[in-house]
């Protein structure tokens, strides 16, 4: 009876751990999730401010997606939308600080990214060799 009770109890803090966990990665991917926030705050970061530098660096990215993406950086925290007067006017994007909280993200990401393409590198050619045996 009492490892029933120590089993149940366990699994009540697994459970309450696991969706903590969950519910934080939740959180995280509806900030910066998807396939545009991260390139586009990396873009910016690497001194692309105007919309049209922003889209012409981030391949593929439509100018609504973008401009949406965009508003949802801002809305989140991470960027702000300055807008000169003058003629013409200017609108530039900038990183705010709390953008800087992504660092450990974006460089374990970049990582990972390089090791998985050097992964995906070595596979395909060593399957090309099995193939042409």
């Amino acid at each position: 009876m009492k490892e029933q009770v120590e089993k149940t109890e366990n699994s009540k803090e697994f459970s309450e751990e696991c969706n903590r966990v969950l519910a934080a990665v939740s959180d995280a991917l509806y900030s910066i999730g998807g396939k545009w926030k991260l390139m586009i705050i990396i873009s910016i970061a690497r001194g692309n401010h105007r919309f049209t530098e922003l889209q012409r660096q981030v391949k593929g990215i439509s100018a609504r997606v973008l401009s949406s993406e965009l508003k949802d950086l801002e809305l989140n925290g991470f960027i702000i939308r300055k807008v000169t007067a003058g003629y013409p006017v200017t609108i530039e994007y900038e990183l705010l600080p709390y953008s800087q909280t992504l660092e450990e993200v974006v460089g374990a990401m970049t990582r990972w990214g390089m090791q998985h393409r050097e992964r995906i590198k070595m596979e395909g050619s060593a399957g090309k060799a099995q193939q042409s045996k």
